[in-house]
């Protein structure tokens, strides 16, 4: 079996495109001889790995990937598997994908992790995969990396065929006309971002445009009814509700939902509603956002609830029958890509968010600063369907160029 997986492996490889890459992957390292990847399924964990063995290891022999989904990991021990390839083979480079599909993984890792001092170990999983709760404390041993979905600016490069420069934060606050003008080579870039809004967010995007909606919505099955019903132990009966919020939230306004409405529309408890947010948005489903408050504060709870991205609001209000909105679209946006760029996203009660020490209203053209006037040295205005900025107003498009 070994050399069959052996096998699968070399054509996963030779089969790996390495034209184009996640932004994760010049940063991506195994300096550390625990490496974990996280995110989201459909963001290329799988791909990121296998584009990593092609690049790093010139002798393709001295490494080995591995899906712990496979069958074959009913019947055999994880470290047994190692054991066999270390003695005979060698291998001391082991990457395992969808590692959260085996049975007390954190415990395998850990015991490889121990007995073998002189392998590295790479593995990939669920977002809801989290190190620090690691029953067996993987989180002191490793480095833990997390992929988010395509910016904008991934979709260009992807799409286009283009290599197209990130900017920071400070960058796009403090001179959005430089990085306004350098990008302005690109054609037709309203049109691009309205695509991107609508289907730019997975990868997979590129490999079957046709079925991407309904793919999504294959998505937000497995990981409910797959990761969540096993990571968090999960009746079958209960897992409809994850469906439901998820619908519920697609059809009402950011700042008119709470744990009340839900708990109401759904037939659920509060308490089990709060439960049931905090797995969506570590499964990343959905994206909660509080106030940047200490202490009591933090009891308040939440303060703005989100689909986690604006291809997830567009798959399910497509399958629902619902209308599009786009206030709720425009801030989706914003907030994911401000945090998948590695920012803290709060919510302002001037303006919508709080990055940083600045303040955010989120808006299309003909939106006014009434609401950040008191506080205009810090606050900003960000607007859809305008192209270009001014003193207090940046395009909303900018963003997504972050990472």
């Amino acid at each position: 079996m070994e050399e069959k997986i052996i096998t699968t492996y070399r054509r996963l490889l030779k089969n790996t495109n390495y034209k184009t890459h996640r932004y994760l992957f010049n940063t991506f390292n195994t300096n550390s001889r625990l490496t974990g990847l996280v995110g989201p399924r459909g963001t290329g964990k799988t791909t990121l790995l296998l584009q990593y063995i092609k690049k790093h290891f010139e002798n393709k022999s001295e490494a080995i990937y591995i899906s712990l989904d496979n069958i074959y990991f009913t019947q055999i021990k994880l470290i047994d598997f190692v054991d066999d390839l270390y003695e005979v083979k060698g291998i001391r480079n082991y990457f395992f994908d969808e590692v959260h599909k085996y049975p007390k993984w954190e415990q395998e890792l850990k015991n490889i992790y121990d007995s073998y001092p002189n392998i590295n170990i790479v593995f990939s999983g669920s977002s809801s995969m989290d190190l620090v709760k690691g029953t067996y404390d993987l989180s002191r041993r490793g480095k833990l990396f997390k992929l988010g979905g395509m910016s904008f600016r991934e979709y260009l490069e992807f799409r286009l065929g283009l290599t197209i420069k990130s900017y920071s934060f400070k960058d796009i606050l403090t001179n959005p006309e430089t990085v306004i003008d350098e990008i302005s080579i690109i054609e037709r870039l309203k049109g691009h971002f309205l695509e991107y809004l609508d289907s730019g967010y997975y990868p997979f995007l590129f490999e079957d445009e046709e079925n991407y909606h309904q793919k999504i919505m294959n998505i937000i099955d497995k990981t409910i009814y797959e990761d969540i019903s096993n990571h968090y132990k999960l009746k079958t009966e209960n897992l409809i509700n994850f469906r439901k919020i998820l619908s519920y939230l697609a059809t009402v306004s950011p700042g008119q939902l709470n744990r009340n409405n839900i708990s109401k529309h759904i037939g659920i408890d509060n308490k089990t509603v709060e439960n049931y947010l905090n797995i969506l948005n570590e499964t990343g489903l959905a994206c909660l956002i509080k106030e940047n408050k200490s202490g009591s504060g933090l009891l308040k709870g939440t303060e703005k609830i989100y689909l986690d991205n604006t291809n997830i609001y567009k798959a399910i209000i497509n399958e629902i029958g619902f209308e599009y909105r786009k206030g709720a679209v425009r801030e989706i946006f914003f907030v994911k890509m401000l945090q998948n760029s590695g920012e803290k996203v709060y919510y302002s009660r001037i303006g919508d968010f709080q990055v940083q020490d600045y303040n955010f209203e989120i808006g299309g053209k003909s939106k006014q600063k009434k609401q950040i006037k008191q506080s205009l040295h810090n606050s900003y205005l960000i607007k859809d369907d305008i192209m270009f900025s001014t003193k207090y107003e940046i395009p909303l498009y900018l963003f997504g160029f972050l990472y």
